[in-house]
């Protein structure tokens, strides 16, 4: 899968890399990034994993895909700010629909209830973002 990722095969997909919070290594998952109401966002569909709790110690990531990669501080956002992201995701990333109990019909309230097993974070861009944010 990573290949794809990186070749910039699968749409809205990126190479996440975090630093380990206990270990202090570089560790890549691959995930999907969705655009809502002009910002970028990343979300945790399968919940709090490993990745979400380096995010959330370090306050930054890294996104990979096409050959390049960009540098993001990460906002944790509440229920209130996560539930039209979450409505947005399950619409764009269809394979981890079976983990929520919304459906791409439910009301955006559906999803603001469900939030909290589903972290989502804003992606900001920092000073070396990569140039192309946005390929499809």
């Amino acid at each position: 899968m990573s290949v794809f990722v990186r070749a910039g095969l699968v749409p809205s997909t990126y190479l996440l890399t975090t630093t380990g919070r206990k270990t202090g290594k570089q560790l890549t998952h691959p995930v999907t990034v969705v655009d809502h109401d002009g910002r970028r966002w990343l979300v945790a569909p399968y919940g709090p994993v490993s990745w979400v709790h380096n995010a959330r110690a370090a306050g930054r990531v890294q996104l990979g895909r096409r050959g390049k990669t960009g540098d993001y501080l990460v906002r944790e956002v509440d229920a209130t700010e996560a539930g039209p992201v979450l409505k947005r995701y399950v619409e764009v990333a269809t394979a981890t629909r079976p983990y929520f109990q919304a459906t791409t019909d439910s009301a955006v309230e559906a999803f603001v209830a469900e939030a909290a097993g589903h972290p989502v974070f804003e992606l900001i861009p920092s000073d070396r973002t990569m140039p192309d944010q946005d390929p499809r």
